[in-house]
């Protein structure tokens, strides 16, 4: 056992020789719905990559796009093949397509290529770097002052060798946030610490940003500051890009039909310093996350999936101090063999699945246990114990024949008291949730309409439906992840939605328009009504904004 795991790290990053490898797609909602597009398209598995896994490695993606223009009718509109010819420029190191040159580069130096501001491509060295940008207006309903987004910074990748890569993100940010994200969230969803901004906004700095090798032709190895996402759906109830970006080492092996990821997680526990955001002088909880996940695909329609994560504190009564090193373990199920040691950390456990039923038709989900008895579920007493979360989901691709519409519905449910614990180690990561951002004791119905009726330009709908089960002052009815459950309302007579109930309708409309590459001009309208007998629940709320964005996905709350 040792204070500094972060030593072992290190030695294992230069314990191995490196062979060429690729930096990774940035999480991206719109990127990563055209790759699960075209897969769904086909009506088969992707034997390149692993869609429950994101991020994504760029050679992976362009490596199957490619297999699929020369084998498979899927680029058919006009709008399909510009989505195409957006990857092969985004990633042009390793597609090296023509059309990725810019015919006027701009003052004949800068935007060669049309992805990058500059570049660099050399035999033994490649380098992109671009500016990042997202300026935006909003109008709020509820609000006196104008809500706004300002990001500045840039964006560099690249490789050394063709054998280490290199990927960095960073930005400043200044927000005034809308109405209902303030009321639900003490500081900036998926930022970790913030400064004030004037009267009601906020400042922060961010950057991610890793290191990448192959350590084998099927095993590569990240070390770094960023986002995971695991699952096929809009939403996880395993690990999502919710919260703020934190320390990991990765490590992922792929061969033959079977994926396994062995990540471990540096987290920001929930102390009131880090909730604050105000300077005590004092360094803030370390919380750490060990997560499996393996998965294989059967036959050419089906993916299985298992997975196992482990929260553990070591500053808790219990490790008193201490990190086990046991925990730099890959195998799964390592929770079997770690209780021998008195362990008394959070773990979960459970499945996800992808059926490419037919081409176009694609049904997807996860379950998950935190805790449970089988007598007690037999009982059906609800019992506050049994903890578990339910997914299932469907995509429907080109509907009724009109290219480029697609549907997405999907089914969330997470029992009360689910990822919470009791000695600080909560499935939570700067007092944000890992999973899903309502926590837990909650129902969801999630519709997302998409459709590209011109090349450039991108349509969403989305709607959001959900019941909440809200803690009033001094309560714990199990929705808020972050609470000991040792404080819970009662040991039986546990249900979903129990508490206040929070009946929440959130409609998301959007058009985007791609002005240059990774440059979009973006309207937004966001209707989200809640009710409650609770009146901090209880509001209506409608906001408009314009923004534009350069190398930056949108910024949403969705919740």
């Amino acid at each position: 056992m040792m204070k500094k795991p972060q030593l072992v790290i290190f030695a294992i990053i230069f314990a191995f020789e490196a062979v060429a490898q690729s930096t990774n797609i940035p999480l991206n909602d719109d990127v990563y719905n055209w790759l699960s597009r075209y897969e769904i398209k086909t009506g088969r598995i992707a034997p390149e990559w692993f869609t429950a896994v994101r991020t994504i490695k760029r050679d992976q993606a362009i490596a199957y796009l490619d297999s699929l223009q020369a084998r498979d009718q899927v680029f058919t509109s006009q709008a399909d093949q510009f989505n195409h010819a957006y990857f092969q420029n985004d990633s042009w190191e390793w597609s090296k397509a023509e059309s990725s040159v810019s015919k006027k580069p701009f003052l004949k130096r800068l935007y060669g290529k049309k992805s990058d501001m500059g570049y660099v491509d050399e035999p033994a060295f490649d380098l992109h770097f671009s500016p990042v940008l997202h300026l935006g207006v909003g109008k709020d309903s509820r609000l006196d002052e104008t809500a706004i987004i300002n990001t500045r910074g840039v964006e560099v990748r690249g490789m050394i060798d063709k054998k280490i890569g290199f990927y960095t993100f960073i930005t400043e940010n200044q927000l005034i946030l809308p109405s209902y994200v303030k009321e639900n969230y003490f500081g900036v969803p998926h930022e970790g610490f913030v400064k004030q901004y004037k009267t009601t906004g906020f400042d922060f700095f961010q950057a991610r940003a890793y290191i990448d090798f192959n350590i084998t032709k099927h095993v590569y190895f990240q070390f770094g500051h960023d986002r995971t996402f695991i699952g096929n759906g809009y939403r996880s109830l395993v690990y999502s890009d919710h919260s703020p970006p934190n320390l990991f080492l990765k490590v992922n092996a792929k061969v033959w039909k079977i994926n396994y990821l062995f990540q471990l997680n540096r987290l920001t526990a929930n102390d009131p310093v880090a909730m604050t955001g105000v300077g005590s002088g004092k360094r803030y909880l370390d919380r750490y996350m060990a997560l499996h996940h393996a998965s294989i695909n059967i036959g050419k329609k089906f993916n299985l999936g298992i997975f196992e994560s482990i929260v553990f504190t070591p500053d808790d009564p219990v490790n008193r101090g201490t990190f086990d090193l046991s925990y730099l373990n890959p195998i799964i199920f390592y929770r079997a063999i770690e209780q021998q040691f008195g362990s008394s950390d959070n773990a979960l456990l459970g499945l996800d699945f992808k059926w490419n039923a037919f081409k176009g038709i694609s049904f997807y989900g996860q379950a998950l246990l935190d805790e449970f008895v089988i007598a007690e579920i037999r009982a059906g007493n609800g019992w506050w114990g049994n903890k578990y979360a339910f997914q299932l989901g469907g995509k429907y691709i080109d509907v009724a024949g009109i290219s480029n519409l697609d549907l997405q519905l999907e089914y969330n449910t997470v029992r009360p008291y689910t990822y919470s614990h009791n000695t600080g180690s909560s499935y939570s990561n700067y007092s944000q949730p890992l999973a899903h951002p309502l926590g837990a004791n909650f129902n969801e119905l999630v519709a997302i309409a998409r459709y590209q009726p011109l090349p450039k330009l991108n349509l969403t709908a989305k709607m959001i439906m959900a019941t909440v089960g809200r803690d009033g002052a001094n309560e714990n009815y199990g929705a808020d992840v972050l609470k000991n459950y040792t404080t819970r309302k009662s040991e039986y007579g546990n249900f979903i939605g129990q508490g206040h109930k929070n009946d929440i309708t959130f409609v998301d409309l959007a058009a985007t328009y791609m002005l240059k590459h990774n440059v979009f001009l973006e309207v937004r309208q966001t209707m989200r009504k809640s009710e409650c007998d609770l009146p901090f629940y209880n509001t209506n709320t409608s906001h408009t904004s314009l923004g534009l964005r350069w190398n930056i996905p949108a910024r949403t709350y969705e919740f």
